[in-house]
């Protein structure tokens, strides 16, 4: 089992940053792939990122390329969210989920351990 708490969500100006957290509990989590989605009210959950068990390879939306990077520090169970040049498409409710194993296709992989999310909101 892996239980996974985001933070780091808040309040920020368009053009502005924010770091969002997936801290993990369980000992298959430095073994896992580790997605960021994200959902907006009224639409669906989108994918943003994801992370290699041991961070040697990412994937990213085409939406968040070039301004979102996700690392991870698997001594620390956690993995980040580096957000820059915010705009406000990008407020949603930002979650990480995970899944023990390696994967070729980090974006297809069916992640089975979810966190509860955070909020992002960027005001223009």
């Amino acid at each position: 089992q892996v239980q996974l708490v985001e933070s780091g969500g808040g309040l920020v100006q368009a053009g502005g940053s924010l770091r969002l957290s997936c801290t993990a509990s369980g000992r298959q989590f430095g073994a896992s792939a580790v997605a960021w989605f994200r959902q907006a009210p009224g639409q669906e959950r989108e994918f943003v990122a994801a992370i290699s068990w041991n961070g040697g390879r990412t994937d990213y939306a085409d939406s968040v390329k070039g301004r979102f990077t996700s690392s991870r520090d698997n001594a620390k169970n956690t993995v980040y969210l580096q957000m820059n040049s915010l705009k406000p498409e990008d407020t949603a409710h930002y979650y990480c989920a995970a899944r023990p194993g390696l994967f070729s296709d980090l974006q297809r992989v069916e992640y089975n351990f979810w966190g509860r999310g955070t909020q992002v909101t960027v005001s223009s």
